[in-house]
């Protein structure tokens, strides 16, 4: 079998708090394949969404290891990380992060302007061809319905074709149907790049579509 993409060895997460420190997560050693597709799980405040940040480097390790596709992400910097993940790792959130002042286009292309990537525009527009959103690329987040919007964070997240797609409860603020739907086209595009997908999500239909469930309890895997 080929190195996991994620290999997460004893990780700890400690955040200081007003009555002191709190522990968030406690010993967990997971790894995940290439191509795999994982739902973690578990109740508020269960440290599932801790989880998925620190194996995004948003959030630094207290202690243990944490290695995505080969690199130790413990011992980078803020800007090595920012470097890392840049074009390997898209990241979607709950709430949906686009730049007010950004046109739909100018919001998927961004990433790839600072990457440095000359077609950052061409890319962008067909990343929004591909999630239905080619007539919005002219329209401002404040123009679009929360699905719309969260389409282009999908976009944004797709345009690089990255290794890794991370999605924090990406249907949370969307209605039953635009979740649906939302969910399909994560799915669709995972399939299409060939991605790794870890996934937070409160849905049992949601997590049952994954290849596996790791369900979270007080910081640490049940």
């Amino acid at each position: 079998m080929s190195d996991p993409v994620f290999h997460l060895s004893d990780v700890a997460l400690s955040l200081k708090g007003n009555a002191g420190s709190v522990d968030i997560l406690r010993g967990i050693s997971l790894d995940v394949q290439a191509g795999e597709t994982i739902a973690l799980t578990g109740p508020s405040g269960s440290g599932k969404s801790s989880l998925l940040m620190v194996m995004g480097g948003l959030e630094q390790a207290t202690s243990g290891t944490v290695e995505a596709l080969g690199q130790n992400l413990t011992t980078m910097s803020e800007d090595g990380l920012s470097q890392f993940r840049r074009g390997k790792m898209g990241i979607v959130f709950q709430s949906f992060h686009l730049i007010p002042t950004m046109t739909a286009l100018e919001n998927v292309a961004t990433p790839l302007e600072i990457a440095g990537d000359s077609n950052a525009f061409e890319k962008a527009a067909e990343a929004l061809e591909t999630v239905g959103l080619a007539h919005r690329t002219g329209h401002y987040p404040a123009q679009m319905s929360g699905g719309e919007q969260q389409r282009v964070a999908l976009a944004r997240a797709c345009a690089p074709r990255p290794a890794i797609l991370l999605a924090d409860e990406p249907t949370g603020n969307l209605d039953s149907a635009n979740g649906a739907a939302i969910m399909d086209l994560l799915f669709s595009l995972r399939d299409q790049y060939g991605a790794t997908l870890v996934l937070v999500t409160h849905d049992p239909n949601l997590a049952d579509r994954c290849d596996r469930a790791i369900s979270l309890a007080d910081g640490r895997i049940a």
